[in-house]
């Protein structure tokens, strides 16, 4: 019989784990390894909470109680409980749950009764139990299939507590950064106010909503006004304008951080711009309405429709099915409350159009220089020879992998040559540096504009008006783990704090990790990227291997750089913590050479000698020499981290 015939043996049917684990993507997105906040891992995390958080809202426990050590999750919960007769039934058949009951759970945020489901199935360990009215029913799953069930008696506080591992064989490699979940939690509690969370024996509690949220992203010495923060029905926000370059939207829906917007932040800027206008009477530039603004926006929909299964964009119209428009509400919203708000506060009025004038006379005497870059820039483009470009790209909204979109941001052509070579042309472009970037720290924005690398670099980004038209999800830095190269990434990061910070902090901006070591043997080779590997490394491979030390990529073979840039790509994202000031950090690393820094390298190089010394004790004569020179090595690489 033909290969490609088509009859009723070519008909599968899959059980609902079956499906899931095939194909994952359709119920949580990328799958990833833990480096970037909408990788997997953490989807999982939050469709266990999101159940507990609907029990929440719905007026049931206040508190959630969430720990992660050695990669196993659980979340406790002092809900209602599943009913005992449905703990099973809700984790593991597809179409059970609560949420298709809309007066039980009107404004869910979770997956309609799918995330857990999700969860069970990705999980190599799952189990759910439930503490109800005295009782409990215990379950123990393994890749979705039911292990054990177990019923007693309990004196636990009615509620669900649920702990999982993430099936290794479907989450290759991966590893959690505690900072993402760090986020998330405090996401939660931004937008339930009252709701206790602990995470790892950290709290995280909000009693002011989307103003503590502000409060935590900006920088209140550096805001132009205090914030502002409007609230009633199911709508709240917060807005303020600051120093930095470029908008910041914090967004949610039902509690869902829709990290990529939609209909709900379109409406929002629309009615922003139209009220400042009609409050000034001035026909304000859009641009110069909302340069430098930092703002939140939370709505609570009936039955949102969202634009992909993990929620990060919102495609609603409507409030509800068959209701007011949600663009009609949002706009409403604004201009009755934000008008109130200016009217009631005539100095937060005057600094806000202090603010907008400021940004207009900036922008007009950019212009000139704006126009000339672009011209440059367009020459440029048609042979480029800095960007080796890829087929497909973050904005290519219909593309499944616009998530894995790169570009490799490297020093030198002998390094671009080689990854270019061994990269992905559907989704990896190289971008090549000439030299050392200029140190940008300080710098106006025009000068993005004069210089040409960052001029071709912004377009090749595509990130002049806003980082929305940004054409790939990930940009990594590639550089050599040398002092040149680590000076190098300095000055790219601060290019990118400087002028396009909304970069770092929506998590766009990676460091490649290369391998230092190659040991091998002729039957086996091992690519290690620290001095612990390296020993492991040779301990398995047994006497005598070859060693080598890569001492730049472009040492490296693209036959080589192929599997470091593949599926088992090693990236350190770039992540900025909430509490620190941009302006603050870049003075204190590329600002002059401030007291601060010459303290911290003075100490640094103290307790190196110290430990040095220290270490050469009970040495004998012989090897005295050899002593004090590895103290000078030691020395001097301290120096050079420190600097």
């Amino acid at each position: 019989m033909p290969e490609n015939q088509y009859n009723e043996d070519s008909i599968r049917s899959l059980d609902w784990k079956e499906h899931i684990r095939l194909r994952p993507g359709m119920y949580i997105g990328k799958l990833g390894n833990g480096s970037s906040a909408e990788d997997g891992i953490y989807i999982l995390i939050k469709e266990v909470i999101d159940n507990s958080i609907d029990e929440f809202m719905m007026g049931n426990g206040k508190r959630i109680e969430i720990k992660l050590a050695e990669n196993k999750v659980s979340v406790r919960d002092y809900g209602r409980g599943i009913p005992l007769g449905k703990v099973v039934d809700v984790v593991s058949k597809i179409n059970t749950g609560a949420k298709y009951d809309s007066k039980v759970f009107q404004k869910s945020v979770g997956l309609n009764g799918v995330g857990t489901k999700a969860v069970n199935a990705l999980s190599s360990y799952f189990m759910v139990k439930s503490f109800r009215d005295g009782k409990s029913k215990e379950a123990i799953f393994e890749r979705g299939t039911l292990v054990k069930e177990i019923e007693n008696k309990s004196e636990e506080k009615n509620g669900t507590y649920v702990e999982y591992i993430a099936d290794s064989e479907v989450f290759k490699n991966h590893k959690y950064i505690t900072d993402y979940i760090d986020n998330q939690m405090w996401n939660y509690v931004y937008l339930n106010a009252g709701l206790t969370v602990n995470f790892n024996g950290s709290k995280y509690f909000s009693k002011n909503g989307l103003l503590d949220l502000l409060e935590r992203k900006t920088n209140l010495e550096e805001t132009k006004y205090p914030i502002i923060h409007l609230k009633e029905g199911d709508i709240e926000i917060a807005i303020t304008h600051d120093n930095h370059y470029g908008e910041d939207y914090y967004s949610f829906v039902n509690g869902q951080n829709t990290t990529q917007g939609g209909t709900h932040v379109a409406a929002f800027k629309e009615a922003l711009v139209k009220t400042i206008r009609d409050f000034y009477g001035k026909s304000f530039d859009s641009t110069d309405v909302r340069a430098s603004l930092v703002s939140a926006i939370s709505v609570r929909i009936q039955e949102p429709v969202f634009e992909s299964q993990t929620k990060t964009k919102l495609g609603s119209t409507e409030i509800a099915p068959d209701g007011p428009s949600l663009k009609a509400e949002i706009n409403q919203f604004v201009k009755s409350k934000l008008d109130n708000f200016l009217h009631k506060n005539p100095e937060v009025a005057d600094a806000l159009l202090k603010k907008i004038q400021l940004s207009e006379r900036e922008r007009k005497d950019m212009a000139g220089v704006r126009k000339i870059a672009r011209e440059r820039a367009k020459k440029a483009s048609v042979h480029n020879k800095k960007l080796r470009d890829c087929r497909v790209h973050f904005t290519d909204e219909k593309k499944e992998n616009r998530l894995d979109t790169s570009l490799f941001i490297t020093e030198g052509d002998s390094a671009s040559g080689s990854i270019t070579k061994a990269r992905d042309v559907q989704t990896q472009a190289v971008f090549s540096l000439r030299g050392k970037p200029l140190n940008s720290f300080g710098l106006k924005k025009k000068i993005v504009y004069e210089n040409e690398e960052f001029n071709l670099l912004q377009h090749a980004l595509n990130i002049e008006e806003s980082i929305d038209d940004l054409r790939y999800n990930k940009i990594i830095i590639a550089t050599d783990a040398d002092v040149d190269g680590m000076h190098i990434r300095l000055l790219i990061l601060t290019f990118f704090l400087q002028f396009f910070p909304d970069l770092v902090r929506k998590g766009h901006v990676y460091i490649l990790e290369t391998p230092l070591f190659r040991v091998r043997n002729k039957k086996e080779t091992i690519y290690c990227y620290n001095d612990a590997e390296r020993l492991d490394a040779i301990k398995k491979l047994g006497k005598n291997p070859e060693i080598t030390r890569f001492k730049g990529l472009g040492e490296i073979s693209p036959d080589e750089f192929g599997g470091f840039i593949g599926e088992d790509i090693r990236l350190e994202p770039v992540l900025l913590n909430e509490d620190t000031s941009i302006s603050k950090i870049l003075q204190y690393y590329m600002g002059k050479n401030t007291q601060d820094r010459q303290e911290f390298i003075i100490n640094n190089l103290r307790i190196e000698m110290d430990e040095a010394s220290e270490n050469q004790e009970g040495e004998d004569d012989k090897n005295e020499e050899e002593g004090q020179n590895k103290n000078t090595e030691a020395i001097e690489l301290k120096a050079k981290e420190a600097v």
